[in-house]
């Protein structure tokens, strides 16, 4: 099907095409002319940039008009149909041979060449030599103002001069007042084979109807004006046998059926049709009034400053059964809001739902970067998830920003159609390019938005991200694509030697700016964010009351330890420069029972812990957590939020609440509890139930069963129950955690203990070989050990990791360290030969 069109929009890769009757259409970059796909291809073969390609936003600007032929109609995974146009001469024009050209004929042409003397332009008629001279371009050129040449691939109104040869050689013009004056006339000899959308008739009326009017033309013709197409100054105000000039809009090709306009910018050709002013778009319209209502299409109303509006039947109503005719009657108000302008129809694009005029976004325009936004998931691929913001706008959650942490199987936590909360990393409205984020810390958080360096005042707290971690430091991004360096000396008040073992791409990480060089685009950041302060900033920093502040389960925090006490570290929350005061119970600063103590007999005041996260906010304090595996089962959603959201079967990741004869009370985040009965709790035989599970262990749990009534979930602890089937990499995973924390306790060990056996305990690691001295053998057969390494700790091996030696008092051996427990400074080892030759 041939269309006359309107260019709308203009990418680097299509043109979208405003067609009649408020339809939308695409051209492929690939579709503009053989000229311009060859040089296309030859860059790609090439691989570097040619001088002479020009870019499609070089050649075409909103507001022209292109002859355009329908090559597809595709269906998109919303359900709604993408047509594909081509604007190729030799697709457009197809119907025309070297034969049926004349003299006056207005056709489409590109520029296929740059001559000396004059441009080859590609009319699309096989065996036909198209010529433009320069003089009959200049005139085109200064007023276009698109350089002092015409461009290869630039799509031209064209005015046949000369035919010579039958048709083989033709020369053109395109001169301004030439093409505006152009007429198709039946001298011209146009068949309804050839016949060309944007050619000017003369027209008369036939018959005038509700819906439109029906004419005649060029002698033999008939076409159709649609109630969309009658000059608007006239309305329906013809008489049968009136003559006036119409322009051909479309041709279908097998029903022949010739659409036409009388809308005054069409009757000129080379002119642009009228725009709406930006200002205008997403306008609400108090009092609209019905014009005209057609029960089959929807209904034309007067706008506010006099405009006509058109509004598609599904706008006029929420849905069909609350749509009354009856309220459409002419001269009857409406309130509706501008969604859209059809550029081809000279007419705004209405909308009278209530959800669309009291929508918050409608446009791409109308969203700013760090806004917060509701969308529904509509597509996962590879490189992120697809986010459906509204109707028209969409936006893309790269892979690194679907969770706090990386989501190896997206799937597995999001499905079509979830709704979701990001928050806009950036927006270009020219490229309709909407890129969001769903990191919770992100888009929970309350610290001031940085979207562009001159915002960037030394002393600004803010979060950002992760992208790069390198021995050099690390790159922290922000928003709109503004990112800065936080040098190896700024990442933490110790020394970190290998800052991609403790960072990783995509975490989110509170920074502080140092300095920034907006012009240069340099910014200089610090992780380092609180000093000790001086005894004046401490009188003047009084605690706020709990109450004051309200944090949400599953938000991260940095802390500051303020007092240990029996049960757990008192703490200030530095987001809230430390006036808010929480607590850590021992039992959450690891997954792992034993790390608990250590840690806290490692911390001390003044240190400062990131990545707490609130687990309660409900009692006089707020309560923190530390585990790893409750921060990441609330992070990647695997949790329920209230009882009604149980079912059997789920896997969840809790700690033990209280541990009695008969059971053990397991509490999740959210405050959900669950009793797992002694007969659940493990594979072995259970005794005594003090014996399997200590208070604050972190355990995995899976719901047998509820009782709605009662409120009641009944739970099974056991591993063969648990596991979610690679047991093998959940042990790795647990295991590689562990070792991470005894790093840190190491560490913390180092600036704390006594020097000498602090420094000791320090090096003793699992693996390690020691030279050891025997000091005693016991009447059990274990045997105790001395030596210049492990000054001042106790060092025991028992009878089993003997071995087959017999050892006495004062003889050297080797032995290899299984176990350290530094808080009774207690060193375990071995002698046995099958772990020593590992």
């Amino acid at each position: 099907m041939l269309l006359l069109g309107c260019v709308k929009e203009v990418s680097d890769y299509e043109l979208v095409v405003s067609l009649p009757n408020g339809l939308l259409g695409f051209v492929p970059v690939t579709q503009i002319s053989d000229a311009y796909s060859k040089m296309l291809s030859k860059q790609v073969a090439q691989g570097e940039l040619l001088e002479d390609l020009n870019s499609l936003s070089d050649m075409y600007s909103p507001g022209t008009l292109v002859r355009c032929i329908v090559t597809s109609v595709e269906k998109s995974a919303d359900g709604r149909r993408s047509v594909k146009l081509s604007i190729d001469p030799k697709k457009v024009n197809k119907g025309l041979n070297a034969s049926a050209l004349a003299s006056g004929m207005l056709l489409s042409g590109f520029v296929s060449s740059v001559e000396d003397h004059g441009y080859l332009i590609d009319i699309g008629v096989s065996g036909t030599h198209a010529f433009l001279p320069r003089q009959k371009a200049q005139n085109y050129i200064k007023a276009v103002k698109r350089g002092p040449d015409l461009k290869i691939g630039q799509n031209l109104n064209c005015v046949i001069v000369d035919v010579k040869n039958e048709g083989r050689v033709v020369r053109l013009s395109i001169d301004r007042s030439e093409v505006a004056a152009s007429l198709a006339t039946e001298r011209q000899n146009w068949t309804l084979s050839n016949l060309l959308p944007g050619l000017v008739v003369k027209a008369r009326v036939q018959k005038v109807a509700p819906l439109g009017i029906k004419v005649s033309f060029l002698s033999a013709f008939t076409g159709i004006v649609d109630f969309m197409h009658v000059d608007p100054e006239k309305s329906m105000n013809y008489s049968p046998d009136q003559v006036m000039k119409a322009c051909i809009l479309s041709i279908h090709p097998t029903s022949k059926v010739v659409r036409l306009t009388l809308r005054q910018a069409f009757l000129h050709p080379g002119g642009s049709p009228n725009q709406l002013s930006n200002e205008r778009m997403g306008a609400v319209v108090e009092e609209s009034t019905v014009k005209t209502f057609y029960k089959q299409f929807g209904a034309v109303f007067e706008l506010d400053d006099g405009t006509l509006a058109f509004a598609r039947l599904k706008h006029l109503s929420k849905n069909r059964k609350s749509f009354k005719p009856g309220a459409f009657k002419t001269g009857c108000k409406h309130k509706c809001r501008i969604i859209d302008y059809s550029l081809m129809d000279e007419m705004c694009i209405v909308s009278l739902k209530y959800q669309i005029i009291e929508a918050r976004f409608l446009q791409y325009q109308d969203i700013h970067t760090g806004d917060v936004v509701q969308g529904k998931v509509f597509s996962l691929k590879p490189i992120g998830m697809q986010v459906k913001v509204t109707d028209g706008i969409k936006g893309l959650v790269p892979s690194m920003h679907l969770a706090d942490v990386v989501l190896k199987q997206p799937e597995k936590k999001y499905n079509i159609g979830d709704e979701v909360k990001c928050r806009v990393l950036e927006c270009n409205p020219a490229g309709k390019k909407l890129i969001l984020t769903l990191k919770k810390s992100l888009v929970q958080s309350k610290l001031p938005i940085l979207s562009n360096y001159e915002d960037a005042k030394p002393g600004l707290v803010t979060h950002g991200f992760v992208v790069c971690a390198r021995e050099f430091g690390c790159i922290v991004k922000f928003y709109n694509d503004v990112k800065g360096l936080v040098p190896k000396n700024e990442l933490s008040s110790e020394p970190i030697s290998c800052p991609d073992k403790v960072f990783h791409e995509g975490q989110v990480v509170k920074v502080m700016v140092l300095k920034c060089e907006p012009q240069q685009e340099r910014l200089l950041l610090s992780f380092r964010l609180s000093s000790k302060p001086g005894p004046e900033d401490k009188r003047e920093c009084t605690p706020k009351k709990k109450q004051e502040v309200k944090y949400q389960i599953g938000e991260m925090v940095d802390v500051k330890v303020l007092k240990k006490k029996d049960n757990g570290l008192e703490v200030s929350i530095l987001e809230d420069k430390g006036n808010v005061i929480a607590s850590i119970p021992t039992m959450h600063l690891s997954d792992f029972v034993v790390n608990c103590k250590l840690l806290w007999h490692c911390l001390q005041e003044g240190d400062v812990l990131p990545r707490v996260m609130c687990l309660s906010d409900k009692g006089e304090r707020i309560i923190l957590s530390r585990k790893s595996a409750v921060i990441s089962a609330v992070q990647e959603e695997q949790v329920v939020r209230s009882f009604s959201e149980i079912q059997p079967g789920m896997m969840l990741t809790g700690y033990v609440r209280n541990v009695m004869p008969f059971g053990v009370f397991v509490e999740f985040p959210f405050g959900v509890t669950g009793l797992a009965p002694k007969v659940s709790m493990s594979d072995k035989f259970v005794t005594d139930t003090k014996d399997h599970f200590v208070v604050g262990q972190t355990v995995i749990a899976k719901v047998m069963s509820i009782d709605e009534e009662k409120q009641r979930v009944l739970l099974n602890l056991k591993v063969s129950e648990c596991s979610s089937g690679d047991s093998a990499a959940e042990s790795f995973a647990l295991l590689n955690q562990y070792f991470k924390e005894m790093k840190e306790i190491r560490n913390l060990l180092r600036r704390r203990g006594e020097p000498g056996m602090a420094r000791g305990l320090c090096e003793l690691v699992p693996g390690k070989e020691l030279q050891l001295v025997v000091q005693d053998v016991k009447e059990d057969g274990s045997a105790l050990f001395s030596g210049s390494c492990v000054t001042g700790l106790t060092v025991t091996a028992t009878r089993y990791h003997l071995g087959d030696k017999n050892i006495v008092p004062g003889e050297k051996t080797k032995a290899l360290v299984l176990h350290v427990d530094a808080l009774t400074f207690k060193v375990y080892v071995s002698l046995r030969e099958e772990l020593l030759k590992q």
